[in-house]
């Protein structure tokens, strides 16, 4: 693996730390690799249970490391939607299709790209210090990985338009109070905290979460029949598997259970 990378594993977890912390973890080429393939190898591999994502250093992703896409250093203009086809739809795909919980840790400043990366996760936690910032007006560009997506469907569309449109910084706590992230978190406890939701999802009941996280991402798209069909189609499946079988013999036997994550 790659050094802009720092994969962790423990017990039935894994942390995944961007590592470019001179450029605020800005995605390069290679971090891009790395970051996608470590993702990959956690969603293949049977013992990881639950996904934790934060950046090395004072920030968490400053969006794509601009020296990499200089206009004046080429030959003639960037094909930025080749970069967006080739690296960020690929990895918000992958962050939201993953059927385990993908935790993001925001221990900085997440701007452009790296914002919704994190707003792509399933929890997000955010230091107090932490802010959120749709930079890419401020580059002439259009929002993207996501970002015109995920962030009307979380603070609500004048927010969003508002927020995208003058990129203005959203402090954690503020985030918080809007439902973009689920808690803002005193710095010093900000990491503590995200490494029990990665305990505890790894001893979770996790082909369930799995199946709940499906259903959830079709629910912006369904209608409510829609929905409905797709509730019972998965509810068949959870209530095939092991986890289930293992969750009604601990209840009723009035012990811990020790879910395997599996169907």
């Amino acid at each position: 693996m790659a050094d802009c990378i720092i994969v962790e594993n423990s017990g039935g977890g894994v942390t995944i730390t961007l590592n470019r912390p001179d450029q605020l973890n800005a995605f390069n080429e290679a971090q891009h690799l790395a970051f996608r393939q470590a993702l990959e190898v956690a969603r293949d591999d049977e013992g990881i249970r639950a996904i934790l994502i934060t950046g090395a250093g004072r920030g968490f992703c400053a969006g794509q490391d601009l020296g990499d896409r200089d206009p004046s250093k080429m030959d003639g203009p960037p094909d930025l939607g080749e970069t967006i086809e080739n690296f960020y739809n690929p990895l918000i795909r992958l962050i939201r299709s993953i059927p385990k919980p993908v935790i993001c840790a925001v221990n900085g400043v997440a701007a452009g790209a790296g914002a919704n990366i994190a707003l792509a996760c399933d929890i997000v936690l955010a230091a107090k210090s932490a802010k959120f910032i749709q930079a890419f007006c401020r580059l002439g560009l259009v929002a993207d990985s996501g970002g015109s997506w995920i962030l009307p469907r979380l603070v609500g569309e004048a927010r969003a338009r508002a927020l995208i449109m003058s990129g203005a910084p959203v402090l954690a706590e503020q985030a918080q109070q809007w439902g973009m992230i689920w808690r803002a978190v005193d710095d010093d406890q900000m990491m503590n905290e995200a490494k029990e939701l990665l305990q505890h999802f790894s001893s979770a009941p996790t082909f369930g979460l799995g199946l709940m996280k499906q259903a959830l991402n079709a629910s912006s798209d369904n209608s409510l029949d829609q929905q409905l069909d797709l509730e019972r189609d998965l509810q068949r499946r959870a209530g095939r598997s092991a986890d289930y079988a293992e969750g009604v013999a601990a209840f009723l036997q009035k012990r811990k259970p020790e879910y395997s994550g599996r169907e």
